[in-house]
């Protein structure tokens, strides 16, 4: 299982390297790679087992934040209307992004950063992405589109940066007149 001693952090060369392109079909230990990354953010949103490894919590963790330079990340989170998104993604690209920009009000965090930063974050609201996104019952990785708005889209732009070797604090702004903050109250009375 994936512990915080092997995150790297803030300042090791790899994080700001692009990952590469996995092999399709993937291997066993490709396949494994996606699962343990899913492992570590669902064991690290149980408090118990959190406390128990000494885990932060993530909503999201990339193979870069473990020093693997591959294109594979996975998510997993409950959205404000208690919708799960749960994946693990392989080769994504994003092939749309909506002009709408929001941010996270709080703003963002990242288990490779341990400083606290100050600022806000953009991302765009609405964005569709083709990817392999892991089949856990199939054991294998399948084509898919995805389209995410809102806070599943943050964590995917999130977590495709780490894939493009840029970390949110090369992206933080103190103030975006453009973008709004994502409030858990608009998300509920925009879905339904």
């Amino acid at each position: 299982m994936i512990l915080m001693k092997d995150i790297i952090r803030e300042g090791h060369p790899n994080l700001t390297k692009k990952s590469k392109k996995i092999s399709l079909p993937a291997s066993k230990k490709d396949q494994e790679l996606g699962v343990s990354l899913l492992t570590y953010c669902i064991v690290s949103q149980n408090e118990e087992l959190n406390e128990l490894y000494q885990l932060r919590p993530g909503v999201g963790l990339s193979a870069v934040q473990i020093n693997v330079l591959k294109r594979i990340f996975a998510m997993h989170l409950y959205d404000f209307d208690g919708t799960l998104y749960s994946y693990i993604i392989s080769n994504p690209v994003i092939t749309y992004k909506s002009k709408e920009l929001i941010y996270l009000n709080g703003g963002e965090g990242c288990l490779s950063v341990d400083r606290e930063t100050e600022g806000i974050t953009p991302r765009h609201k609405v964005i569709k992405a083709q990817a392999f996104v892991y089949d856990l019952n199939e054991k294998r990785f399948k084509p898919r589109e995805l389209t995410l708005k809102g806070l599943p889209a943050i964590v995917f732009q999130h977590e495709y940066d780490h894939l493009e070797g840029i970390l949110y604090v090369s992206k933080l702004f103190d103030e975006l007149p453009d973008a709004k903050p994502l409030i858990e109250k608009e998300t509920h009375e925009n879905s339904l």
